[in-house]
């Protein structure tokens, strides 16, 4: 069998990791070529994770940045025909739902590479949703559907998606097989911040409907403010900057324990240690489920509806009085009892095996 090409798309935090699983299992016998859109440019939240990741310096970097969905994605999609045009691969692969995931499969859908999605056939049920448009869209054109749970098949089959869908596994729960020891070997983090084991909660507030909408964002970091146990919130930079604009980053800081953002490693070691997290993040959200972390989710809706009817996850929205109740209340839940809808940590190979017959 002869060797596959494939050009890699990736953009944003959540991306890296889940490239890194399968850019290690690709490259020892394929070719790829990486292409880093530039979606999030900010050292602190791409370069850092290149390095700790041990992913190979991009082939090609967009330098996009920031801007409107429409203008961003606008501009990738202008972007990434050049490389894909000049490296003639076998195969484009994109990851996960950000304007980066839709702009390589509309950049690809009318080219002659193959497009492949890894986290094929996620729904929140909310087409309001920027990430939710991703997603649909960017299954509608790809050629290899790779789903990460049962669920996802079914609801690509009840939108007539039923050929080149895979189910492999999830590549995040790869990741964290691969990073919680580290993490535990490697980061100083809880030091560093003076913290103890299942002495906080962790907080990551990043979407756009929870920071562009200045009422949710106080209700939130209000609410956050009252949890019993201190907060530690990695702050991106975009919820940063819109707190300074609500003039409420001074009092917000004084409340809760604001710090950069973090990498990996340092990351998954905060979560391994909390004793509960609230976040908006998607990724987050199985993160917690795979280190037994219960999670209360700032979003009405979740793509990962797993978590959910087994108790680990609880969706609270920005409403204040739900959000104080998750912190507050016991999590009665049992690890040992927990499924195990993700897979087996082996999405990668298994990814990597259909590629070679693409």
């Amino acid at each position: 069998m002869g060797g596959v090409k494939v050009l890699t798309v990736v953009g944003a935090r959540p991306q890296f990791v889940k490239g890194f699983t399968v850019s290690r299992v690709l490259r020892s016998t394929h070719e790829e070529v990486l292409v880093h859109t530039g979606q999030h440019y900010d050292e602190e939240l791409s370069g850092h994770f290149f390095a700790e990741l041990d992913l190979p310096t991009p082939d090609y970097n967009l330098g996009v940045g920031s801007h409107s969905h429409a203008e961003q994605t606008a501009r990738m999609l202008a972007a990434l025909e050049e490389p894909i045009a000049a490296e003639e691969p076998d195969v484009v692969l994109t990851y996960g739902d950000t304007n980066s995931t839709v702009a390589a499969a509309m950049a690809t859908a009318k080219l002659p590479p193959r497009l492949a999605h890894v986290e094929a056939g996620l729904r929140a049920g909310d087409r309001s949703i920027p990430e939710e448009v991703n997603r649909i869209v960017t299954d509608h054109v790809s050629d290899l559907l790779f789903a990460p749970t049962a669920s996802a098949v079914r609801n690509l089959r009840r939108e007539g998606i039923t050929t080149g869908v895979h189910d492999v596994g999830d590549v995040m729960y790869d990741a964290m097989c691969w990073a919680r020891e580290r993490a535990t070997d490697r980061s100083g983090i809880l030091d560093e911040l003076g913290l103890e084991d299942g002495q906080y909660v962790l907080a990551t507030v990043h979407r756009q409907r929870n920071t562009e909408d200045g009422s949710r964002l106080e209700t939130i970091v209000s609410a956050l403010a009252e949890s019993p146990l201190p907060v530690v919130f990695p702050a991106h930079p975009r919820t940063v900057e819109r707190l300074h604009e609500l003039g409420r980053f001074g009092k917000v800081a004084d409340a809760i324990s604001l710090v950069d953002p973090v990498g990996y490693l340092d990351f998954v070691r905060l979560l391994t240690g909390a004793e509960r997290v609230v976040t908006d993040s998607g990724g987050v959200q199985k993160e917690a489920f795979f280190l037994d972390v219960p999670c209360v989710t700032l979003r009405e809706e979740t793509e990962w509806t797993e978590t959910v009817d087994c108790g680990w996850n609880v969706l609270v929205g920005a409403d204040g009085s739900a959000i104080r109740e998750a912190l507050s209340r016991p999590f009665d839940l049992d690890p040992d009892r927990k499924p195990t809808p993700f897979g087996d940590g082996d999405a990668a190979d298994r990814i990597v095996r259909v590629l070679e017959d693409a």
